[in-house]
């Protein structure tokens, strides 16, 4: 039962890590973001934290930041999907922007995203052996 209480505790302030850093960057960068953001940054940070553990033996750094800029992309994406256009609330819309899918995301953008992606790896990487005490890998 403590390793499951240890686990719930480890993923939600991952996610919640994730989510605020996704959060402050976007205000930072646009001077405001919405509680989707959180959300979606939330599980994106996590989705860093499955590639660092499962993949980081087999994958190299390079691979496993695509992997998980791929899947940011596709957070973002269907999220814009429902917040945006299904739900009507028009948090962002990127249609004026080059290489833009629907208004939600565009490759200016989505470039910018690829060293934020590395950097959750990274940190995920690091917060797993000082916050949890994980096993050493190499990275």
């Amino acid at each position: 039962m403590d390793k499951i209480f240890h686990s719930l505790y480890k993923y939600m302030l991952l996610f919640v890590l994730g989510g605020s850093l996704y959060y402050l960057i976007e205000i930072l960068f646009r001077g405001y973001s919405h509680w989707t953001m959180l959300i979606a940054g939330g599980l994106i940070f996590l989705y860093a934290g499955h590639q660092n553990k499962i993949c980081c033996r087999k994958t190299g750094f390079f691979r496993q930041t695509l992997a998980v800029w791929t899947f940011a992309i596709c957070i973002e994406f269907f999220t814009g999907c429902i917040v945006n256009l299904h739900l009507g609330w028009n948090i962002w819309d990127y249609s004026a922007l080059p290489m833009n899918l629907l208004g939600q995301v565009c490759l200016p953008f989505a470039l910018l995203f690829f060293p934020l992606c590395a950097a959750a790896l990274f940190l995920d990487f690091h917060l797993e052996r000082w916050l949890f005490h994980e096993e050493k890998r190499k990275f």
